[in-house]
């Protein structure tokens, strides 16, 4: 068998492939926004039950994203929408928050390592057990990893 080359015929791609209208084909996460579009503008007035209905009809049955689009283009910027969109910004900052001050901690532990031994060598190589220094830079590391997590500084998020 030969190995492959530059010139060898390459398999076709997986590559998506337009909708013969030339919009982008619709995915069932576009059609469930679309959906949530059309209960949040009933919800708040915008759209009647019967053009509702009308609407979700068309929406569930898109084939592409401009069909979609073209079912919301008319509607108010939902309030809902809105309210949702700022809880998941606030849910993924406080989880970015979360993660950033975990890794802080994994730090404060690697620098306990290093300085730990640090130690251990000096004291091994006098012979005895000298005061344990690490302890005074730890804990002052450790107390302003605490105070952040107590009072949080808020620069521009």
């Amino acid at each position: 068998m030969q190995p492959r080359t530059a010139t060898t015929p390459q398999p076709p791609s997986a590559a998506p492939t337009l909708a013969p209208s030339g919009g982008v084909r619709a995915d069932d996460r576009d059609r469930d926004a679309a959906v949530q579009a059309l209960a949040d503008a009933l919800t708040e007035g915008a759209l009647d039950a019967a053009e509702h209905a009308r609407r979700l009809g068309l929406a569930l049955t898109a084939t592409t994203r401009d069909d979609l689009a073209r079912l919301t283009a008319d509607l108010p910027v939902s309030r809902a929408a809105l309210d949702r969109a700022d809880t998941a910004r606030r849910a993924a900052r406080a989880d970015a928050d979360r993660r950033e001050w975990y890794g802080e901690w994994g730090h404060w532990g690697g620098g306990a390592v290093i300085m730990s031994a640090i130690w251990a060598a000096g004291a091994l190589h006098a012979g005895h057990w000298t005061f344990f220094w690490p302890v005074v830079p730890l804990a002052i590391w450790a107390a302003v990893l605490v105070a952040h997590a107590i009072r949080p500084e808020r620069t521009g998020r």
